[in-house]
């Protein structure tokens, strides 16, 4: 082989030899730009869902809005500031029976079981008045929120009329339907309508459900819970005559549980 041909040879495999250096060089550029750019679309994805999680994060929920709502909708039959007054009884009854209860309340339940006819007659034969005022402090407790939403049904049970509102408290309360504490079933509107539907007067009625379903009634609920916040009442049931709790007739500071423990506290508060 000539030298000519030899030194022709080394330089065309030189020349091959650079060209696949700068194919391949070519390949690493194009690789790299394109885990940048990938790492900035998986960066910015990330930035994106964290900032989407902290702006949902700071939205207030359902029931926060409503409690700072300016603009409430109070039901019929109530009086006060934003309708949180609710008195139900006749004119001519001597006295008000100041009635302080947690929807969720087990001994709210017990009460209403055991005492809510006896209360219901003297309501009835005008020995005294009720003012009602709804608490939701047990959704706090035990992390739900049917006490805000059991109260914001009893609003729209009370616009339809004061003997619908207190039937399906009593209803709320009864046996049937009042669950454990923990058990949040109120929280869900389908099983508040199940228990209105043995109510005849929210039995089949557009309106009431409607306003359920729409929460009609929740900024007032807030509203009538924060009345209950400022009370300085510790706890559920409690019941107050001229501004003095009703106690049992044992030595305790105990609501009265029995219709004898009731009976003689009314009595004694009636003749204060």
């Amino acid at each position: 082989m000539s030298t000519r041909n030899n030194q022709a040879n080394k330089a065309a495999a030189r020349e091959r030899l650079r060209q696949e250096r700068e194919r391949q060089a070519k390949k690493d550029r194009f690789r790299r730009q394109g885990i940048v750019a990938g790492s900035a679309v998986v960066l910015l994805a990330i930035a994106g869902g964290v900032g989407y999680a902290v702006v949902q994060g700071n939205k207030p929920s359902h029931w926060e809005a409503a409690k700072n709502e300016t603009s409430v909708t109070a039901p019929k039959n109530t009086t006060g500031t934003n309708g949180t007054t609710v008195v139900i009884g006749k004119a001519s009854a001597p006295k008000t029976l100041e009635v302080f209860e947690d929807s969720r309340c087990p001994i709210c339940a017990q009460f209403e079981q055991t005492v809510g006819t006896t209360v219901q007659n003297d309501i009835d034969a005008g020995k005294f008045k009720i003012q009602y005022v709804g608490a939701t402090f047990i959704d706090n407790s035990d992390n739900g929120t049917g006490s805000k939403n059991a109260l914001s049904a009893l609003g729209a049970a009370l616009n339809v009329s004061p003997d619908a509102f207190l039937q399906y408290k009593t209803a709320l309360y009864s046996t049937n339907f009042h669950p454990e504490e923990s058990n949040d079933k109120f929280a869900k509107d389908s099983y508040l309508l199940q228990v209105a539907d043995s109510v005849s007067a929210l039995k089949n009625n557009a309106a009431f459900q409607k306003d359920v379903k729409e929460g009609t009634f929740d900024a007032w609920a807030m509203k009538m819970s924060a009345t209950f916040d400022k009370s300085g009442v510790q706890g559920t049931p409690t019941f107050k005559m001229d501004g003095k709790t009703l106690t049992a007739d044992d030595g305790s500071q105990n609501p009265p549980m029995t219709v004898a423990q009731f009976n003689t506290a009314i009595d004694k508060a009636l003749k204060a």
